[in-house]
């Protein structure tokens, strides 16, 4: 497997950790809202995804290692999430959520849940982590590179929260919708990679 560098790193995380899909969702929350509060709401949705993704940094490995599960065994299992969630990417369709009513704590919690985690930053994003995490475990530069691609991810998830009604306007919902079926088959491949790389981990006499 070639060496990954700070470009891979961002480009994987940006496939499975983008936020294209939660835009017309958040902005019905925070339509009708102050500047202020869509403020906090896009930094507590931003917030959610940057301790998903620094969580599974720092502790991804220590709970396979809990759990006595091989990278190899989770590389194949990660790239099976990854099918399965650049499937869903790819044939997503977008379902308007009802905002009227909802109180604002009730709106910061929507915000987390389902917008941060899973849509923005979900399972395949966890997992994909993990394994880049592996790969660079015993070179210092490159642990450092995925931080800076968290880092960078981070601000890119806030500038499209922040934008994100001059995103939808431009793009509009067919635009978004081509972008996240992209996204979808860069994730196939992501997660193809990673089956590949498992099973030669795990066989390395097959491939």
């Amino acid at each position: 497997m070639a060496e990954m560098s700070f470009q891979h790193y961002l480009l994987g995380l940006f496939a499975v950790a983008n936020n294209i899909a939660a835009l017309p969702l958040y902005i019905v929350l925070i339509q009708d809202r102050t500047n202020k509060e869509q403020h906090k709401l896009c930094r507590i949705a931003t917030l959610a995804s940057f301790i998903t993704m620094i969580s599974s940094l720092f502790f991804g490995l220590a709970i396979l290692n809990f759990f006595q599960i091989s990278v190899p065994a989770f590389r194949i299992a990660g790239g099976l999430l990854l099918l399965s969630t650049g499937f869903g990417m790819m044939n997503s369709v977008q379902k308007p959520i009802e905002s009227t009513g909802m109180t604002f704590s009730k709106i910061i919690s929507t915000a987390i849940i389902p917008i941060a985690i899973p849509m923005t930053t979900g399972a395949g994003t966890m997992s994909t982590i993990i394994l880049f995490a592996e790969s660079a475990k015993n070179t210092p530069y490159l642990h450092f590179s995925l931080m800076g691609a968290i880092a960078v991810m981070t601000v890119i998830i806030y500038l499209s929260f922040y934008y994100s009604p001059k995103i939808v306007k431009l793009l509009g919902i067919t635009g978004l919708d081509v972008l996240t079926k992209i996204f979808g088959l860069i994730t196939l491949a992501i997660g193809i990679q990673f089956i590949i790389n498992g099973i030669s981990g795990a066989f390395p006499k097959i491939l």
